[in-house]
């Protein structure tokens, strides 16, 4: 793994200055909300959304007196992620206070952990579009509570704070300085995202704040020692992360070229402007004072729970999409696709029981999503089931239809409903394979078109026009194999 950390960008992403190429150095602090019912250290509840300071207990709102007690559940989440992280787990770790000013927790502390967290050193593989996959190593995986949200348009003259989200848990997987491009800051969020949901312990959904990062960036020219780094606080978009990171080398080596010095501190990111802008210096772990927190003692994992916990996940993105290649005969590229998310790759499986795999996977990949896509449904609102579609795969591969005919039944089914076989049985859309029938249109067709006979001897891709005529005649129905092979048969085409 001392490889990643040495990695020198491809030149593909060096960025070209005024005086030299330059090398983006990029690490990233996700802040993942644990998919739990209640908070960290309360019976609060941990749901998204509801009146302001609704779901608030006197824990939450630090009422004298209220100590925290630790939610069992969520430590189990954040002990399976970091087991899918393939992530060292610690038998003891400790809490700590991080002392901060935050207008919205209450307490004037955040319970987090520092020194002793309760994931250490793991790995994420990421998948690029070229076809690479790199490793980008985990440092560490810690538990802390959310701060609530200030409210600053509600009033001209005041703020208000809402203490919902204040307490809830967050799992902090904090990467090494392993990416070297935004490509690759967006394909390992995607991935770490992708990782959860299999796992169910954050749903990722960072339009609710419920995934957000914070990204350290950093230049030097190609191979040199690292720069000095700005981290980009709390963003909750990966295509933002993306622009964020581009703009933010770009100022730094702006201001390397000209003899200037980059200082550490921490921005913002405006995505109105498409730029970052100075927030305050950046702190380091000094200044926040962590202590370990008298209210609760170090947490000790039964390390024979942890091995229980692992032998229950579930068969996580990297290790499905092996077993579609292997198994289905699938290109990486189309397994990626299905297992991008856990219920396209069950309904693929669906339709590919028993079937050919590559069949299935073009017509889920293609026709299904693709729908899905243009309509704006998801696999929980389609009105196709996956036995539809594995019926329609069993009529093309017996021969019963052929692809043309099989996209007007998908058409039928979508809109209408009904069995795939029962509705090409009644409409009369079984394929003519007759090859005295379909001999006879080829002729007529050839026999009615002298100049493109002509013309097909010398452009042999003609041929695609005579195909066309003749799958007109026959309404569609002609087995596109046997036309073919008529039709270069009587026109004399190798």
């Amino acid at each position: 793994m001392l490889e990643a950390a040495k990695r020198v960008a491809d030149k593909k992403d060096w960025i070209k200055g005024a005086l030299s190429d330059w090398e983006i150095i990029i690490g990233l602090e996700v802040h993942a909300q644990v998919l739990s019912k209640a908070k960290l250290f309360s019976g609060a509840s941990a749901e998204f959304g509801g009146e302001p300071n609704d779901h608030v207990s006197f824990v939450d709102a630090a009422m004298p007196g209220m100590l925290p007690v630790i939610n069992e559940f969520c430590v189990e989440q954040a002990v399976r992620t970091g087991l899918g992280l393939k992530a060292e787990i610690n038998e003891v770790s400790v809490f700590d206070r991080k002392n901060y000013f935050y207008p919205d927790l209450p307490q004037g502390y955040q319970i987090s952990q520092f020194k002793q967290p309760i994931v250490g050193e793991g790995v994420v593989t990421i998948d690029l579009d070229d076809g690479k996959s790199i490793p980008v190593r985990v440092e560490r995986l810690h538990l802390e509570q959310d701060a609530g949200k200030s409210l600053h348009d509600q009033h001209p003259n005041m703020s208000y704070v809402d203490l919902n989200r204040s307490g809830c848990a967050l799992m902090e997987i904090v990467s090494k300085p392993d990416m070297r491009s935004a490509d690759e800051a967006k394909a390992y969020v995607t991935k770490l995202r992708q990782i959860m949901r299999y796992l169910g312990t954050c749903d990722g959904n960072m339009e609710q704040g419920s995934m957000r990062a914070d990204v350290n960036v950093s230049v030097r020219k190609p191979g040199a020692p690292f720069g000095t780094r700005c981290e980009i606080k709390n963003v909750n978009s990966i295509r933002f992360m993306g622009q964020a990171i581009e703009y933010e080398a770009r100022r730094q080596i702006g201001i390397l070229e000209d003899g200037g010095k980059i200082d550490q501190e921490t921005r913002l990111y405006d995505p109105k402007k498409g730029e970052t802008r100075s927030m305050r210096s950046k702190e380091e772990a000094h200044d926040y004072r962590y202590f370990p927190d008298p209210d609760l003692l170090p947490l000790k994992l039964d390390m024979k729970h942890v091995a229980e916990i692992k032998a229950s996940l579930p068969e996580l993105p990297d290790e499905k999409k092996a077993r579609f290649v292997s198994a289905y005969g699938l290109s990486a590229y189309d397994a990626s696709v299905l297992v991008a998310e856990q219920k396209s790759a069950d309904f693929f499986e669906a339709v590919a029981k028993g079937r050919d795999g590559k069949l299935s996977a073009n017509w889920v990949i293609n026709e299904f999503f693709g729908r899905l896509n243009k309509e704006g449904k998801s696999i929980e609102t389609t009105p196709i089931s996956a036995d539809q579609i594995g019926g329609i795969v069993d009529l093309i591969a017996a021969g019963t239809i052929n692809g043309k005919i099989a996209k007007d039944v998908f058409e039928i089914v979508w809109t209408e409903g009904g069995k795939p076989a029962e509705i090409v049985e009644k409409r009369g859309l079984v394929q003519v394979t007759d090859l005295g029938a379909i001999e006879k249109a080829v002729d007529e067709i050839i026999a009615a078109n002298p100049d493109k006979v002509e013309a097909v001897k010398v452009k042999a891709s003609m041929l695609g026009w005579f195909v066309g005529q003749v799958m007109k005649t026959t309404g569609g129905k002609a087995n596109p194999q046997a036309v073919n092979e008529l039709l270069r048969q009587k026109l004399g085409i190798n």
